[in-house]
């Protein structure tokens, strides 16, 4: 089968190679790929600024973002079936650490997957596969930022920086918890004006150099949270001075910059957090799918293309480069 892989080492590089369609061992079902997201995550494999924590070897198929069809049982194997419509979690625990799949161990983007059958997610019938693959990360951990890290409250004043992959679907949640306003700031134009129709009351540059004064002007009190979800250093000093009273600070996008606070002295008076957040628990996604089975979200908007499983090279190439300012490119083999 075709498979694009990472090969580490000093000669880094992602690859499309031909491997053995894996056979399903103890408790695991092997799943027929139907579509597989692209995420920045994957972006920073392959530049380096992420690496494994628990692969063995040198060499991972990538893909934490994957939905397909069951197509063969491991042995004993009675709680799937064969053409089962599902998710994959986008990873599993072993012991006391958590694997994520397609970093520690052999991901999605390939024709077929390995899945512990604990990790399978059912979707209904009507979810079409390249809008489900994305909940696991994408979509849930947005949604675990919002309901667990932040804590957000109806009618709560939150700001939103990066109307990207995870942004865009934090605007949507955000408006779906009930907060308000919601306040978008990104430095493209087409994100902005992205960020308005998906529910945002605001939209603004982060260069304006009013826009301490517009957020506040906005909300009254300041952010009671700030969200960067673009994980740059810059957007943290910035988001900080447009929190009020309480307001947490929760850093979602990825960033090996120094975390930097101007006005300690403020921060503290006014008892301000910083909260870091990483990923999502199982019970996440299975409460999005839920919520997208009784239609009170809506992923069609999300896919901003669907491309060959062997393209997956330039769908990395255009993420990283926001490429037709996509949400989430999705893989098809």
């Amino acid at each position: 089968m075709l498979a694009a892989r990472l090969h580490l080492g000093t000669n880094r590089r992602l690859e499309l190679d031909d491997v053995p369609i894996p056979e399903p061992g103890p408790d695991q079902v092997l799943i027929k790929v139907e579509a597989a997201g692209v995420c920045l995550s994957d972006v920073h494999l392959i530049d380096g600024m992420l690496n494994p924590l628990f692969l063995k070897g040198d060499v991972v198929t990538l893909g934490h973002e994957v939905a397909g069809t069951v197509h063969a049982l491991g042995p004993d194997v009675t709680t799937a079936r064969i053409g089962d419509r599902v998710l994959l979690q986008a990873g599993e625990t072993r012991g006391a650490a958590v694997y994520t799949r397609g970093v520690d161990y052999d991901g999605g983007w390939a024709e077929y997957a390995l899945a512990r059958v604990d990790t399978l997610v059912p979707i209904p019938d009507d979810l079409p596969f390249e809008q489900a693959c994305f909940i696991p990360d994408a979509v849930s951990t947005p949604w675990a930022a919002i309901t667990a890290t932040a804590q957000v409250k109806a009618a709560e004043p939150v700001g939103v920086w990066g109307v990207g992959g995870l942004g865009a679907h934090g605007v949507q949640l955000l408006r779906m918890v009930g907060a308000a306003p919601i306040v978008a700031v990104d430095p493209l134009p087409a994100a902005r004006e992205r960020a308005l129709e998906l529910g945002a009351d605001f939209a603004f540059d982060p260069a304006d150099p009013d826009l301490r004064r517009k957020i506040f002007a906005a909300t009254g009190t300041g952010l009671a949270a700030a969200f960067d979800f673009a994980g740059v250093a810059a957007v943290r000093e910035q988001a900080v001075v447009c929190m009020g009273p309480g307001g947490r600070l929760v850093l979602v996008g990825l960033t090996d910059k120094p975390i930097t606070i101007t006005g300690g002295t403020a921060f503290s008076f006014f008892q301000q957090q910083v909260r870091g957040h990483y990923g999502s628990q199982p019970e996440h996604v299975t409460e999005l799918v839920k919520l997208q089975g009784l239609h009170r979200i809506d992923f069609a908007r999300s896919v901003s293309a669907v491309v060959p499983l062997a393209d997956a090279a330039k769908a990395v190439h255009d993420l990283d480069t926001k490429e037709g300012n996509p949400i989430r490119i999705v893989l098809k083999p």
